[in-house]
């Protein structure tokens, strides 16, 4: 790739991260008239944690702003035939944002929803097996976050087989996202985890 090239790539990895940085769950909340996600319920600026406190609906939207911040910076990419490899670092770029977002101190959300924006771009065969992984794992144990952790610890794995050239963003995504949900490893291994459905505020 030529110096120009790459420079397009920085611009986009720029863009994208602060993209990103735009808390869906904390403007959703913020509009609908309910408590900031990041000192409420969980403390967690995401799709779960906004359906505990603000119900189904604030949660549905959360969750297809985040999916979409996701997918908008790195399916431009796609669409302007930027590889594949530099592709997955955009991506990461967006999901980086999402995690420690510029406009909001730097505490952001898991990532969850950002990270299946990325991947069903970089490769919808690795993102439809992630969504059946993650589906399966929650109507048996109705855990959202052992299914994120379980889903995005196959997804290197997963990608390596659909999508080489990705492999290396897609494993630091997994890396970071499973890290995020490090007090959740800790509540399912001592049994405190809310399960999907507890808790929550009706829609």
């Amino acid at each position: 790739m030529d110096t120009t090239s790459l420079f397009t790539v920085l611009i986009f990895c720029i863009g994208a991260y602060l993209l990103g940085s735009v808390s869906t769950a904390v403007l959703v909340c913020r509009s609908l008239g309910f408590p900031d996600p990041r000192s409420d319920g969980s403390n967690n600026p995401g799709t779960t944690n906004v359906l505990r406190i603000a119900g189904r609906s604030a949660a549905a939207l959360t969750l297809l702003g985040d999916i979409t911040k996701g997918l908008i910076p790195v399916l431009i990419g796609l669409l302007l035939e930027i590889k594949h490899r530099y592709l997955g670092l955009i991506g990461l770029s967006v999901f980086l944002g999402h995690l420690y977002p510029i406009f909001f101190k730097f505490k952001g959300g898991k990532g969850v929803a950002t990270a299946l924006g990325v991947i069903h771009v970089l490769s919808w065969q690795t993102g439809l097996c992630l969504d059946i992984i993650w589906l399966l794992t929650v109507l048996v144990f109705r855990f959202s976050s052992l299914a994120a952790v379980i889903s995005w610890t196959a997804a290197p794995f997963i990608t390596f087989y659909f999508a080489p050239a990705t492999v290396a963003p897609v494993t630091l995504l997994s890396g970071l996202l499973i890290y995020r949900h490090k007090a959740n490893i800790k509540s399912l291994l001592e049994g405190t985890e809310d399960k999907i459905g507890d808790n929550h505020s009706p829609s």
